[in-house]
């Protein structure tokens, strides 16, 4: 299965401008039809605290009428709410036809995020044309008992988007690497670029292989970045080098997980 990551500028809190832009880099990436694509952290707003100005007008709408327009998979980040709360900073997971598969919400709020957004309490463990996707948004990727447990519920593929500063470059990508090595899974990570009023990003968007490898890495510019990920190469590495085998399971907590299936929506569909 093919998965992509769009890196971009976020003008802020500008959500028509932003969706047109986002609409505009993927018309023009030539992504085939069916593939999997990720959209940073608040992609249509920028990491804004304002919830009053990220909960005004359409923040899925456009991403479900966007996959259906190019029969794509969009992995989009918006909020979700009303200013009177409670308000969540989310990934949804749109499927091809424009339904929405499930939402994840930020379990892992930033510090100065906590105040404003709620954060969530379960995992999404996505069931993508056969593929176990599981998204997660920036801060959570200093978690790494989040992504151990997504991991054993039977996660493939972990999904990323944030808007990560530019002054913290290096731990993002040491720890995305860290997090597809342990974890023995594919990451696809989407950042931003530009600046907001609070900070600047220099992208770094990732594509990265269960070993560790990195198959492809932005620089600080705009950008899509795509490649076809080999499930079957991941199975046998599991296999081959069982490290997942030897996790003692008592040592980690729990966390609830909602598994949301593709092909059993498209059979409740048609029964319905």
């Amino acid at each position: 299965m093919r998965f992509a990551c769009i890196q971009h500028d976020i003008a802020w809190e500008d959500k028509p401008a932003n969706q047109g832009h986002i609409q505009q880099m993927l018309a023009e990436s030539n992504l085939e039809r069916g593939s999997f694509c990720v959209l940073p952290e608040l992609a249509d707003t920028g990491f804004s605290i304002n919830t009053e100005r990220t909960c005004e007008g359409d923040s899925l709408g456009w991403a479900t009428a966007m996959a259906r327009s190019h029969s794509m998979w969009i992995q989009s980040g918006h909020v979700h709410g009303t200013p009177s709360g409670p308000v969540h900073n989310c990934a949804s997971i749109v499927c091809p036809d424009g339904t929405v598969l499930g939402s994840y919400r930020k379990i892992f709020p930033f510090m100065t995020e906590a105040p404003h957004y709620e954060s969530g309490a379960r995992l999404l463990l996505a069931r993508c044309n056969g593929v176990h996707v599981c998204p997660m948004i920036c801060y959570d990727l200093r978690f790494p008992e989040l992504w151990r447990l997504a991991t054993l519920a039977g996660t493939e593929v972990f999904t990323i988007g944030a808007s990560w500063p530019a002054r913290r470059q290096s731990h993002w990508r040491s720890l995305l690497i860290a997090r597809a090595i342990e974890n023995q899974a594919f990451v696809v990570a989407a950042n931003r670029v530009g600046h907001d009023p609070n900070t600047n990003y220099l992208g770094g968007s990732m594509i990265i292989d269960p070993r560790g490898e990195v198959i492809h890495e932005a620089s600080d510019g705009e950008a899509v970045l795509q490649a076809e990920l080999d499930l079957a190469d991941l199975r046998r590495w599991r296999r081959k080098f069982p490290v997942l085998e030897d996790v003692r399971h008592h040592l980690l907590g729990n966390v609830q997980i909602e598994s949301v299936d593709f092909d059993q929506l498209a059979i409740s569909s048609t029964d319905h």
